[in-house]
């Protein structure tokens, strides 16, 4: 038997003493205990942000897609958000889940961080939706709300690629402006058709 455990970069973060970091660390500890005393075929792998169209939309990722594909189609007029200068490492859900399928199959466990390296502001994002939709000067549309500012956040996380690569010959390759304008097409598509899910929201056109 091969187990493999979704851990998360927040495990490292500032933010360790939220439940979410806490309950990742938790149970990072166990896989280890299982691997240590009972010879367990275990890896964990710490995963930063990983996006596809099927994000749920109580993430800010999938907030803003929906929100811009909303304001693209005269449905919505503003967008509300916490900081945008928070710094993180997005990929896609679909290249991620290749890592986990490596790191399963090598003879010997492993634990690595799982990400792109490459850093973007939450600020990158938003102007890259708006870009996807056609729409220039998302300043026009965005309103910040310090009510949604989280109270204990890290600044800066991105992903050390070096380690997936020498260990699995695996680097994540979709680039942002790649990932969320796929993200933005499949939610214009969405509230244009009323189709909620459909196969070919899953894969980058």
């Amino acid at each position: 038997m091969r187990l493999f455990q979704a851990s998360s970069a927040e495990v490292a973060g500032d933010a360790t003493a939220s439940p979410y970091a806490r309950s990742k660390a938790a149970a990072e500890e166990a896989v280890r205990d299982a691997r240590e005393s009972a010879g367990l075929h275990a890896s964990i792998a710490r995963l930063h942000i990983h996006e596809s169209p099927v994000r749920a939309v109580t993430f800010v990722s999938r907030k803003i897609t929906r929100g811009v594909a909303e304001i693209a189609l005269g449905r919505a007029d503003r967008l509300v958000l916490g900081s945008l200068d928070v710094v993180r490492d997005w990929g896609f859900a679909g290249e991620y889940v290749e890592a986990m399928r490596l790191m399963t199959g090598l003879p010997e466990p492993v634990d690595l961080p799982v990400g792109t390296g490459r850093p973007h502001s939450l600020r990158d994002l938003v102007a890259t939706a708006f870009a996807a939709a056609g729409l220039d000067d998302p300043d026009r549309y965005v309103e910040q709300d310090p009510a949604l500012v989280r109270p204990a956040d890290t600044p800066v996380l991105v992903a050390d690629p070096e380690p997936a690569a020498r260990a699995l010959g695996w680097r994540a390759t979709t680039e942002l402006p790649a990932l969320i304008g796929h993200m933005v097409a499949a939610d214009l598509h969405r509230l244009r058709t009323g189709v909620a899910e459909a196969v070919g929201y899953l894969f980058p056109r």
